[in-house]
């Protein structure tokens, strides 16, 4: 009798400590700070006005709704937000920012709520845009030869051109890895600085989040400007998707996100989201 009246205390004491602990939970993530880019239209940007619009506010917005906690989005330069996020500037990250093994050591990522390759921007003009061929997607994981020997036929069309990207981002690792004996490689700041070069002629191409430059091309400086050639996902390139990233022991507002992102893909939400900001359903389908 002693021993199961001591076993029924013992379950009832961990019971009310889990309790409290989920409590605790519920109370410290009653609050959020979600830091965004501001200048990754159309997933994230600054109206005219000054105020953060795009597709990820959409979507911070419908989670935050969902996990019942009130958030504050702010913004923050994509090359410190790491850093700022471990520092404590804020709790979590909606910047199309997709899990790498060299990310995943610093940060814990939500599932995913998107999924998109990257390519390649230049002028209709340029003779890259016909050089670089059709565009087929490369899934560098799955098939790596198949995706090497595309590689290797846009060497000889690239050699000595230049290739802007923007640093710290999944391309920039592309391009580092793949490409730094074809084309010289300019880092910039923001996707609008590079455009910004490949319209004035510093430059010859940029590769970046395909659906990103699909915005860009809208813009009336970038008229002349296609996709060319391959699309490229994962490896190098990391998961392909866009995930939450927050602090590594952050295990309950983890948890709370990725309950939410898996409502919102599962119900539709995240597919219509996807289609008003993209024009298409880019949601994650495996």
């Amino acid at each position: 009798m002693k021993i199961v009246k001591w076993t029924g205390l013992a379950a009832g004491i961990v019971m009310m400590l889990t309790g409290a602990a989920s409590a605790d939970d519920a109370a410290q993530w009653g609050k959020i700070r979600i830091a965004t880019e501001g200048a990754y239209e159309p997933w994230n940007y600054t109206s005219p006005d000054g105020k953060l619009i795009g597709y990820e506010l959409d979507l911070a917005e419908e989670l935050c709704r969902r996990m019942q906690s009130e958030c504050e989005i702010v913004a923050q330069d994509w090359d410190g937000m790491l850093p700022a996020l471990n520092a404590g500037k804020f709790d979590a990250i909606m910047a199309s920012m997709g899990v790498t093994p060299e990310r995943q050591k610093v940060a814990a990522f939500s599932e995913s709520y998107t999924k998109a390759p990257n390519t390649f921007m230049t002028l209709k003009d340029s003779p890259i845009a016909t050089a670089l061929g059709a565009q087929i997607d490369y899934n560098l994981r799955k098939d790596p030869e198949g995706a090497q020997k595309a590689i290797n036929a846009m060497a000889e069309p690239l050699k000595g051109k230049i290739l802007g990207v923007q640093g710290s981002s999944t391309a920039a690792a592309f391009a580092n890895a793949m490409l730094k004996d074809v084309v010289e490689i300019r880092e910039y700041k923001t996707v609008d600085q590079h455009n910004l070069d490949l319209v004035a002629g510093r430059i010859d191409m940029v590769m970046a989040n395909i659906t990103v430059l699909k915005a860009s091309m809208k813009q009336p400086d970038l008229a002349d400007a296609t996709l060319a050639g391959p699309t490229f996902v994962e490896g190098v390139l990391g998961s392909g998707t866009a995930n939450v990233a927050m602090r590594l022991d952050d295990v309950a507002l983890k948890a709370k996100f990725d309950k939410a992102i898996q409502e919102v893909n599962a119900d539709g939400f995240n597919k219509k989201l996807t289609e008003k900001w993209f024009g298409a359903d880019i949601t994650p389908k495996d």
